[in-house]
């Protein structure tokens, strides 16, 4: 039998690569009907913007949300200003993308690359972001005059890396969320927050505040931080339902910043991180201060409280304290489970 004409084998070669492009095409087809289906939308988003109202803002993914919220409530904890809490963030952001990741250069590990074989501490000790973010801080704490310096000169005092100018370039990001996580901006930090599905509800809420604030903030943790059964959709209540634990803001932080300014400040500390951690805790809404964040709201962004208690204004950073939705004095966060 004769080979085919020129003609011939053009013509079967349109036909696979037609034939190729229609099968590309069926397959995300279907990959977005299956999408739509079942409301996926991807790896959940968060997002900072400026106090200002300037425009500036920033977005990260729900994990690096979780670690940056740990870093700050571990400097907050310690009674350090918010310039340590930007340096710390700033490294983080250079070093490992905010990600706790088990590798590196030679034996570096976890979010700020520390070594176990320089003094850092254990892999396991490193790999918990609490204790790395300590590490850091107590380091940082060494450098003379550290807040007066340039940010990635204190940085690099600490880190000792080979391209020591490279932090600098993190700092605006690390001083919005640094802002926001401190508390010093308010009803600034928004999440998607879709559940993943790790455990969460009331207890891991509990223990994550312990784990990343300390027990010298929650000492009694069952009696100061409560968990009240809010009514299930069948109008009943008990743990099938959403669950509310209630969050006493600390009444004076670590080494002083009293008075109702700094009441607002660590509650709002305490609010944005736990949107920061709705995802992993399975956080469905957060309130403060006359303000209410709700997971997978429009853009999720915190809007005015209009749960049956009187508003005291448009901004609703200040209200009744006397009243559950703009009291100043405690944090309420709405688990699903």
């Amino acid at each position: 039998m004769s080979e085919p004409s020129p003609p011939t084998r053009r013509r079967r070669g349109r036909l696979l690569r037609s034939g190729a492009a229609l099968a590309v095409l069926l397959a995300l087809a279907c990959y977005l009907t299956v999408q739509y289906l079942t409301g996926s939308k991807g790896e959940p988003k968060c997002r900072v913007v400026s106090g200002k109202g300037d425009g500036v803002s920033y977005e990260f993914t729900a994990e690096q949300a979780v670690n940056a919220a740990t870093i700050s409530a571990v400097g907050t904890n310690r009674g350090l200003p918010e310039r340590a809490v930007t340096i710390a963030l700033a490294t983080a952001l250079q070093e490992s993308a905010l990600r706790n990741i088990s590798h590196g250069d030679r034996d570096s590990l976890g979010l700020f690359q520390q070594r176990p074989s320089q003094g850092w501490g254990t892999e396991k000790q490193i790999l918990d972001p609490t204790y790395a973010a300590g590490e850091f801080y107590d380091h940082l704490g060494k450098v003379r005059d550290y807040a007066q310096l340039p940010l990635t000169v204190a940085a690099q005092r600490v880190q000792r890396s080979g391209y020591p100018d490279a932090y600098a370039k993190h700092e605006p990001d690390a001083t919005l969320l640094a802002a926001a996580l401190t508390g010093r901006a308010a009803a600034t930090f928004t999440c998607e927050g879709r559940p993943d599905m790790r455990p969460g509800g009331p207890n891991a809420v509990r223990a994550a505040l312990v784990r990343d604030f300390g027990r010298v903030a929650f000492q009694e943790t069952a009696a100061e931080v409560g968990a009240t059964p809010s009514a299930s959709p069948t109008g009943t209540s008990g743990s099938a339902g959403p669950r509310t634990v209630i969050v006493p803001v600390p009444k004076a932080a670590v080494g002083g910043d009293g008075g109702a300014a700094g009441e607002r400040r660590r509650g709002w500390a305490l609010a944005h991180w736990a949107v920061a951690n709705s995802s992993a805790l399975h956080v469905e809404r957060v309130s403060y201060a006359g303000r209410v964040w709700t997971a997978g709201r429009t853009q999720s962004e915190w809007r005015t409280d209009n749960s049956g208690t009187r508003n005291s204004g448009a901004a609703g950073d200040t209200g009744d304290a006397g009243t559950a939705g703009n009291s100043t004095g405690e944090v309420r966060i709405v688990t699903g489970q």
